[in-house]
């Protein structure tokens, strides 16, 4: 059957080589330096001696050229010299890209779902990790009663929740376990697509060391969970004056900034692997290839990135909000209190630096007041470095989704300033708090699409 479509000739001599037409897309010449030889006008030398045409509808059997002479192959041609193109070791299916799609829309969902277990304070509910046994949760009296039992022996039970019933219960230990369960859906959809892929050829080797690397940190991310639980059941704070029972700021942080790596991650990788399977089957558009090799965007591109990061930032300080509960003081904007600054004595106060130290740095991570006025200033600066490269954008020839890309990251960002507002003015209500949570992440997606469509193709012109 194969030989049905695929014509297969006489040796060829030197010059015939000229008229061997071939449409194997550079992405291939690069990334399959094993069958290349050389490109004579258009025709590709492969080492076993076969060109080929247009998406392998054509092969033409000519002749490897060894100082000059051309030398004759007898061997009959094979299937296995074309098996090579889709070996592990230089291309990756596009079914592996919308994998990774579809696991960063899940990482995207339980970001949201942990705001929620946050805002709702559930997160300390379940006072034990048991990543087998925990996957069912109790069904009976008895077995609620057990572990409503053991939530009372730790300080967020004494010190906040002291006055709650077993419904109440029942309510803030479903909304944890769901968080957990989400994230071990999210492992299973990960870990088993992930080795089924790299045992069935379907990743190149570059993909195969993002893919583990993606898994590394999707494990790291459920021990930093544990940790940032953990941090709240400690029994310091019974003994600590003013204690608040939550998790510690720190982890929070450390918990989400890892979560938004990892949605980041698979959300490129997916991107770059469908669209180097297009530049693979030559169906890339030559059009925004060309645009996008003009220098003049180098610029652009850089400036998109430095967006990306300080979108990033601005996240991690919204983080830092939240695990210090800052946005229940100064509820009010753009003033806090009398005048836009806070006096320099609750910017720096003394009360947050630890015994032996001199300098007041610690308020930048440990003083409610100062890491409010930190977010502010920096989600405002997000908004006007945006909107700056927005208005750059406009004196430059962009390809069309890149301008989409701009676009979005303009109206998302004043989305998501207006949310942060209001969650503020409100006092942080459930709605709001949650959907601008959502926002930082749907913000970093816009401007990690603007991102990945502004990179050149690797194809030629």
């Amino acid at each position: 059957m194969f030989r049905q479509f695929c014509h297969i000739s006489p040796v060829l001599p030197f010059h015939s080589l000229a008229k061997v037409e071939t449409r194997v897309s550079p992405f291939l010449q690069r990334e399959t330096p094993r069958l290349r030889l050389t490109t004579i006008t258009g025709g590709l030398v492969f080492r076993h001696g076969f060109a080929i045409s247009p998406v392998v509808s054509s092969f033409t059997r000519v002749s490897s050229f060894r100082q000059g002479h051309s030398h004759f192959s007898n061997s009959r041609f094979r299937l296995s010299s074309l098996s090579k193109i889709n070996t592990p070791n230089n291309y990756t299916k596009p079914i592996v890209g919308r994998w990774l799609l579809l696991s960063s829309g899940l990482v995207f969902g339980i970001v949201v779902l942990g705001g929620l277990t946050r805002l709702t304070e559930s997160g300390l509910s379940i006072v034990e990790w048991k990543p087998i046994t925990g996957v069912i949760p109790p069904i009976t009296h008895p077995q609620w009663e057990e572990e409503f039992e053991k939530y009372k022996q730790f300080p967020e039970y004494k010190l906040l929740n002291y006055n709650i019933s077993l419904s109440d219960f029942k309510y803030i230990y479903l909304m944890e376990w769901s968080h957990r369960m989400w994230g071990r859906m999210i492992g299973l959809i990960f870990v088993l697509p992930a080795v089924y892929f790299g045992f069935r050829g379907h990743m190149s080797r570059p993909i195969i060391k993002k893919v583990v690397g993606l898994a590394g940190l999707l494990g790291f991310q459920g021990v930093l969970g544990w940790y940032m639980v953990k941090s709240g059941l400690s029994e310091e704070l019974m003994s600590t004056p003013g204690a608040v029972p939550r998790v510690s700021h720190y982890w929070l942080v450390a918990h989400l900034g890892s979560a938004f790596l990892l949605y980041s991650g698979m959300f490129l990788t997916g991107l770059q692997i469908l669209r180097d399977s297009k530049i693979a089957y030559d169906s890339f558009p030559k059009g925004v290839a060309r645009i996008l090799a003009n220098p003049s965007l180098n610029k652009f591109r850089r400036l998109a990135i430095c967006v990306a990061m300080l979108i990033f930032l601005t996240s991690m300080s919204g983080a830092l909000v939240a695990g210090l509960d800052a946005g229940l003081i100064y509820n009010e904007f753009p003033y806090m209190g009398k005048n836009i600054i806070p006096p320099k004595s609750e910017l720096f106060s003394k009360a947050y630096a630890r015994l032996g130290e001199a300098n007041l740095w610690r308020n930048f991570i440990d003083n409610p007041t100062t890491v409010q006025f930190d977010h502010r200033v920096l989600a405002i600066s997000t908004l006007c470095a945006i909107t700056t490269l927005w208005l750059y954008s406009r004196r430059l020839m962009l390809p069309p989704k890149a301008r989409l890309a701009i676009n979005s990251v303009l109206g998302v960002s004043c989305l998501q300033v207006t949310l942060g507002i209001s969650t503020l003015i409100y006092m942080v209500p459930l709605p709001l708090a949650s959907a601008h949570q959502a926002g930082s992440l749907t913000l970093l997606t816009t401007a990690l699409y603007l991102v990945h469509t502004m990179k050149r193709i690797p194809i030629k012109i």
